[in-house]
């Protein structure tokens, strides 16, 4: 059904049910490990587990209640019931509104209701660049749950909508860990070939960008390749989120089966994360060495970073522009880089990072935030606008989830968004992997590929396929 906007959005919020029930559980030895059995037991049609700051993780499960937002329309879904409304070529706004009723009708005290959901990377090209070319699919969707667990150090926390759901969870946590058949892993040799393909078409793309550049087009562009996998081996999310989550050391991780869309993620930086209080902050990385076990290499290759005149450059102009997209959203003088050109391991990898911070300004909620910084700077270019123009001619048909992002969020202003890299991704029948680097006037076409490769190594060795397991059942 369809009626005007505030009150679609009322009559949908009030058909929500509470999370009503609440249990306190003791904590769980492995928090990872705790929240994978959680979503491989298939609780509902959609889950996600998400890794907040500090390793909080949160497992979230349901089906009943939804919002998708296509670039026209907003649809929710709730109590068997639908409703829409247009978007006029606002759909985070509508997103917002929808999100606000839903506060006003569960109130916005003690955090909140919370929601989960991703962003596809084409809702940029509708807030930046061109509107036609956002294409016909989902550009944002969010689950309100069923079910709701936080595993911390010191405690779990179950909340539900009802008893029975609560009880389900409660079991499940208080089993023994079940065992699983042994996923097929990945052997180095096969890891390394993946990696590996489509490299030459690649390297062409940021030869051709480059000439853009050079030409006065834009400043900088994320070029990516795609790795599609083999179609005869089924991914084991569940399995290759716990065993890359052991490997890798991101800013946020996450596993989902959500809103058509099946990840396991470990990525480096946020898009956004915005308190109750109003305070916001965006983390970009820009510059990139490999890092691994050998301590003595990773210091040369850090050194090597962080007098890399392409790498400071690219790491620099990103942050100029967190920067004046932060500064339209918040208060006037309230922007400061709380931290500058740091290095950060992330997995296979090592970043220079910076981090920029403000307060909302009069007016502005975390959707406004996240439409200005979104997608984040680092999987764009600079500018946006001119960076998206250069990625939609220099590479292959839609992004989908990857440059995107993962995000938890709550009724009372809270929104914490991962950006989506280092992450294998599933849609329908395909499986693949992405990688990209950022491309200015001093890029050489080697050395990007040589960075997509070190990226794709944070997950590539830990890919864990189910198509044996298959075979034997």
């Amino acid at each position: 059904m369809s009626t005007g906007p505030r009150n679609t959005w009322d009559l949908w919020a009030r058909s929500v049910p509470s999370l009503a029930r609440e249990s306190t559980l003791a904590p769980c030895p492995d928090p990872a490990a705790t929240a994978t059995r959680l979503a491989q037991a298939r609780l509902a049609d959609q889950y996600i587990v998400y890794e907040a700051a500090g390793g909080v993780r949160h497992f979230a499960a349901g089906s009943a209640v939804s919002l998708t937002a296509h670039a026209d329309t907003v649809t929710a879904r709730a109590a068997g019931r639908t409703w829409s409304s247009r978007t006029d070529g606002r759909p985070t706004t509508v997103f917002a509104a929808a999100l606000s009723a839903l506060s006003a009708a569960h109130g916005a005290s003690a955090g909140g209701r919370h929601f989960y959901g991703w962003a596809a990377f084409e809702l940029a090209h509708l807030l930046h660049a061109d509107p036609g070319t956002a294409g016909d699919g989902p550009l944002l969707h969010a689950l309100i749950p069923s079910v709701e667990v936080t595993l911390t150090g010191a405690e779990t926390v179950v909340r539900a909508v009802d008893e029975a759901w609560l009880r389900k969870v409660e079991d499940l946590l208080a089993e023994r860990t079940p065992r699983q058949p042994p996923a097929q892993g990945t052997s180095p040799e096969r890891a390394e070939h993946l990696i590996a393909a489509g490299t030459a078409a690649y390297g062409r793309a940021v030869a051709r960008t480059v000439e853009d550049i050079r030409a006065g087009l834009l400043e900088k562009a994320v070029v990516s390749r795609k790795v599609p996998l083999p179609a005869g081996a089924a991914v084991d999310f569940p399995a290759t989120y716990l065993a890359g989550r052991r490997s890798n050391a991101p800013a946020r991780s996450y596993l989902l089966d959500l809103g058509g869309y099946r990840a396991a993620g470990f990525s480096p930086e946020t898009v956004l994360e915005v308190e109750e209080s109003g305070r916001v902050s965006t983390q970009p990385l820009a510059g990139t060495r490999a890092y691994g076990p050998d301590p003595a290499e990773n210091d040369r290759r850090r050194a090597e970073l962080l007098r890399d005149p392409k790498e400071i450059h690219e790491h620099a102009v990103s942050v100029r522009l967190a920067w004046e997209e932060m500064a339209a959203v918040c208060r006037p003088g309230s922007v400061v880089a709380e931290e500058f050109m740091a290095v950060r391991p992330r997995g296979s990898v090592q970043h220079l990072a910076s981090r920029v911070t403000g307060r909302l300004g009069e007016g502005a909620g975390p959707w406004d935030a996240f439409a200005s910084l979104f997608p984040a700077i680092t999987a764009t270019g600079v500018s946006k606008r001119d960076a998206l123009h250069a990625l939609a001619r220099h590479e292959a048909g839609p992004r989908g989830l990857y440059g995107g992002a993962v995000f938890r969020g709550s009724t009372a202003g809270a929104l914490d968004a991962a950006l989506v890299l280092r992450t294998v991704i599933g849609e329908g029948e395909e499986t693949w992997l992405r990688a990209g680097a950022g491309v200015t006037a001093q890029s050489s076409p080697d050395r990007e590929i040589e960075e997509t490769c070190e990226k794709l190594r944070s997950v590539a060795p830990h890919l864990r396929f189910t198509a044996e397991r298959r075979r034997r059942e």
